[in-house]
């Protein structure tokens, strides 16, 4: 028998203030079973980073067709494809292909390789943007996961502040490529 997803409610007050972006969201985000609570909390910063009434989570990892989130226009053109982690060569290709504009999320620590062996290979694209999440980031946000989250996040000069009842994540992405 295969595996459910586990599913999570985030109920997100955003005040995007580089943006000019205040609008709630109330998300809901399946858990792969396959997939980390840290990286669902990165799609989920990945989401409120670049909040729009259009933007929404895909099927993700049951489909490599897909990126994590993405923002289509109502021709069905896609604006804006966000994947999380770290992506080959190939598929960060595809993506700046087919999208207006690629984001990619790196997260976790290990990552630096990855960026050091593909930054080279990336440099070409001028629709992409690389932002890399700290591991003491991540690790903020994981203090905030439960199953039924009310979030408020706040953007303001490139840092991100999520807050619940109880605990406040201080987010610094750091930007490795942006176009």
């Amino acid at each position: 028998m295969a595996l459910k997803s586990t599913i999570y409610k985030a109920d997100c007050q955003i005040a995007n203030i580089d943006n000019g972006y205040y609008q709630p969201h109330n998300l809901t985000i399946a858990l792969h079973p396959s997939e980390t609570e840290e990286r669902m909390m990165v799609r989920l910063l990945a989401f409120v980073a670049n909040a729009h009434e259009y933007l929404q989570f895909s099927k993700g990892m049951s489909t490599d067709d897909e990126p994590d989130l993405w923002q289509k226009s109502l021709t069905d053109d896609i604006e804006l494809w966000i994947d999380v982690g770290m992506p080959d060569e190939k598929r960060i290709r595809k993506a700046c292909s087919r999208a207006d504009k690629v984001i990619i999320y790196s997260y976790g620590g290990r990552n630096s390789v990855w960026w050091k062996q593909i930054q080279p290979k990336l440099e070409r694209f001028n629709n992409l943007t690389v932002v890399n999440l700290p591991k003491s980031a991540t690790d903020q946000l994981g203090l905030l996961i439960k199953r039924v989250m009310q979030l408020q996040i706040s953007l303001q000069d490139g840092q991100i502040w999520v807050s619940d009842d109880q605990q406040t994540a201080h987010i610094v992405p750091e930007i490795w490529l942006n176009y």
